[in-house]
């Protein structure tokens, strides 16, 4: 990996301010900007929020709102350390342009004759995953699958991961649709590791974290000084009351989702993409890179398709929508977007490239509110790109309202629906046992204070207590509420009357998908 020192470019983009001709157009969009982060904040109750606005190669924006946690009063400033989650993922895909460019290996490559322990779940898709495919999630895995080795904090290692893949059901054919994971951006992280020598985390930080001078940035949030205190907070509402969480932050898995940055280290990073890989604003052929233009048009390249719906090509003049590399692209308005959102525990954030305007984002918050980021980055690009008026923060009120209004339904009427006379088969103890699921592992059913009690044995925190639903379907409800992610409990039986198998399934529509409970497949161990 090439490292060069652009120290004198890091302050200079940092310390850069609108151009006198402009500066008065800009203050303008700017004020209302700001007004729109401070409503988006008190409508989805979100305590800070960091901006950051790149346009013409001047930083115009990079700003904080609000409280590092809520209820106290250090306040969140451009510097301040947020979880990008999985804007995290086009960092590992610049680093693989990177030994791309250094000959070290093409975008298609196999993947086995790096990693030859790698497997699918079918031998065909193993012999012929490249490097590409990797990143470009479209593998035949479904969404999120086996989510559960990597989150909530686990014990599981990459070995372990990589080796658990090949357990995973398949919900297409490959290369054949569009299905979100993460587990192949760890296997490319790997990758990344094999070929240099070292961890990922040792990669990216001397890459991209060193040379760009994004010199608070961290691979994962255990790496922060003790020194810096400007750290946020994760917080996750529950009956309208904000909860401080922490923890969860795939500090095992960093190449898909682990890097802890701020608004102005990130404006480092955007200005990169916006320069096609080059560090240096000003480019030419001598100019250090990161990785090449030609990389570049590659990695912003469609290469799985994504629907578009009616409402989007309405609403937003949107005709077509797609995957790259690390990326997700679509046209907007008649620009060509790219852009990437992040979610961890307690954390959202929302980068937007718009390379033929020179214009980029990053909003970094310290609330899992997808609604309220993607009112704020549509309310800029309303301003920059000129738009006709619009209230984005009225508008997805109105869908987290609908959307909410719309699941509460639902489960009130499944609850309407259960047989509430109806009795389990067994005796309770007896469905107290060990299971093992071929990709996760062992899960424990115990039976104490005639109650049954869950704990997955790979993940601390996914421990629970299972209460009866209907016949045989228990709901596994977790001690840790702030998870949001109860869970159906079905038994299997056999025809002697014991249990076959057992299967899980998120209660809640809107549980997060990395809950890939309905992946598992619970057989009692032997």
């Amino acid at each position: 990996m090439k490292l060069f020192s652009c120290a004198l470019f890091a302050v200079t983009l940092i310390l850069s301010v609108v151009t006198p001709v402009h500066a008065s157009n800009v203050v303008d969009k700017n004020i209302k900007i700001e007004q729109a982060i401070t409503k988006a904040m008190s409508t989805f109750q979100v305590p800070g929020v960091a901006v950051a606005i790149i346009k013409d190669n001047k930083v115009v924006m990079s700003k904080g709102f609000g409280v590092v946690e809520h209820g106290k009063s250090a306040q969140v400033t451009s510097d301040t350390l947020f979880g990008i989650a999985s804007n995290t993922k086009a960092m590992t895909a610049a680093l693989l342009a990177n030994l791309v460019d250094e000959g070290k290996l093409t975008w298609q490559t196999k993947v086995i004759d790096i990693i030859p322990e790698f497997q699918m779940p079918d031998a065909y898709v193993t012999r012929e995953f490249t490097i590409t495919d990797l990143l470009a999630h479209n593998s035949g895995l479904g969404k999120g699958a086996g989510d559960l080795m990597i989150w909530p904090h686990t014990t599981l290692t990459n070995a372990d991961v990589i080796k658990g893949i090949k357990y995973l059901p398949e919900a297409s054919s490959f290369r054949s649709e569009f299905s979100y994971d993460n587990l192949l951006y760890i296997v490319g992280g790997e990758v990344i590791a094999r070929i240099t020598g070292q961890t990922w985390n040792e990669v990216v930080q001397a890459s991209i974290f060193t040379p760009l001078g994004m010199k608070n940035t961290r691979a994962a949030f255990s790496l922060i000084d003790e020194s810096n205190k400007n750290v946020a907070r994760a917080h996750v509402p529950l009956k309208g009351k904000l909860n401080v969480v922490g923890g969860n932050f795939i500090e095992r898995f960093g190449a898909a989702a682990s890097v802890a940055s701020s608004a102005n280290d990130m404006s480092l990073w955007l200005q990169t993409q916006l320069n096609k890989g080059a560090y240096a604003i000003k480019q030419d052929e001598k100019s250090p890179r990161l990785f090449s233009a030609e990389q570049s048009r590659f990695m912003w390249q469609a290469r799985t398709i994504l629907p578009v719906t009616a409402e989007a090509t309405q609403q937003d003049k949107t005709h077509f929508a797609a995957y790259g590399l690390g990326w997700f692209m679509k046209d907007y308005h008649g620009v060509k977007l790219l852009h990437h959102g992040g979610g961890i525990l307690g954390m959202v954030s929302k980068v937007v490239l718009v390379p033929e305007e020179e214009l980029a984002m990053v909003i970094l918050t310290n609330q899992q509110s997808s609604f309220a980021v993607n009112a704020i980055y549509h309310q800029i690009l309303n301003e920059y790109l000129e738009l006709p008026k619009k209230d984005w923060i009225a508008y997805y009120h109105t869908k987290q309202t609908t959307k909410t209004a719309k699941e509460q339904k639902r489960l009130a009427k499944a609850a309407d629906s259960v047989h509430k006379n109806s009795a389990h088969s067994l005796v309770l103890r007896e469905y107290a046992q060990t299971y093992v699921d071929d990709w996760y592992g062992e899960i424990h059913i115990t039976f104490k204070n005639n109650k049954l009690h869950m704990q997955f044995g790979n993940t601390p925190e996914l421990k629970g207590t299972l209460e009866h639903y209907q016949h045989n379907t228990f709901i596994v409800r977790w001690h840790d509420k702030t998870l949001k992610a109860d869970a159906f409990v079905n038994f299997n039986l056999n025809e002697d009357g014991g249990i076959n198998y057992a299967t899980m399934k998120a209660v809640s529509r809107a549980t997060d998908f990395s809950f890939d409970f309905h992946d598992l497949k619970l057989v009692p161990k032997n």
